[in-house]
């Protein structure tokens, strides 16, 4: 992800000018952000929301749209319908509930005990303390699962959802059309792409308050291994931000 001022224009672009403060990402197999410059397509940045600093914007593209698209793009839910989103104080998981309480859907997320108070304030209408009880025993009949945990986790959750669910895989080895048919269910396996319309609807809820990002930690770029080396603990809350200094 990225936040910044853009700094130099390529031929050809007319949409943005130098000094717009602007958020994306690039492609995923294109040019990373630990840096004080990176280039991206013209296409792949949106306006920054205006109510929030470069730091909270940074932390928002990649997790943001993940949770967008696997809502609203793979799913397609709409008002009324249910979600199960596993691992809810994540980076994905935190976007994904409140983004789906914006669209009026009803939200199950689980979490760890020190977590389920976040939760509750994303706007989660269920919240499961995975330490305690096992999820599948609690719910039943979601249109759609959000998985980011693979493993254990994604067999659990296929007994959540209704008949023809969908569950929509984030992380891990891609779950088979013909494992999904023996549960009765469907699957996907999504990887994000950039999308400016999408930044740009995540931007507007920001600014109208029904979406903030959460942030673990801010680092200083010169200590990124830091910054991996919490990431890597598992239990980041929201997301790990590099700030250039």
């Amino acid at each position: 992800d990225f936040s910044g001022t853009v700094a130099a224009l390529g031929e050809g672009v007319t949409e943005w000018a130098v000094g717009d403060e602007v958020y994306g990402h690039p492609p995923i197999f294109s040019s990373g952000t630990y840096a004080e410059y990176t280039t991206v397509p013209a296409s792949a940045c949106a306006r920054k929301p205006v109510s929030i600093d470069h730091v909270h914007a940074a932390a928002v593209p990649l997790t943001g749209l993940t949770a967008w698209q696997a809502l609203f793009e793979h799913a397609q839910l709409q008002p009324g319908q249910r979600v199960l989103i596993q691992s809810g104080a994540g980076g994905v998981g935190s976007f994904a509930i409140q983004l789906a309480k914006a669209r009026g859907l009803h939200v199950i997320s689980t979490a760890s005990t020190g977590n389920l108070d976040l939760l509750r304030e994303l706007g989660a209408d269920q919240v499961i303390d995975y330490n305690a009880v096992q999820f599948e025993k609690e719910v039943s009949g979601v249109d759609a699962v959000i998985d980011g945990m693979a493993g254990e986790v994604r067999e659990r959750s296929w007994k959540t959802l209704k008949p023809g669910g969908l569950l929509i895989a984030l992380t891990g080895a891609p779950p088979t059309d013909a494992t999904a048919a023996e549960h009765g269910y469907r699957q996907t396996t999504m990887l994000v792409h950039p999308d400016r319309v999408q930044l740009t609807e995540i931007a507007a809820l920001i600014d109208a308050g029904k979406v903030r990002p959460i942030l673990e930690a801010v680092i200083p770029l010169a200590e990124t291994a830091r910054a991996h080396r919490l990431s890597e603990g598992g239990h980041a809350r929201g997301k790990i931000v590099l700030q250039v200094v």
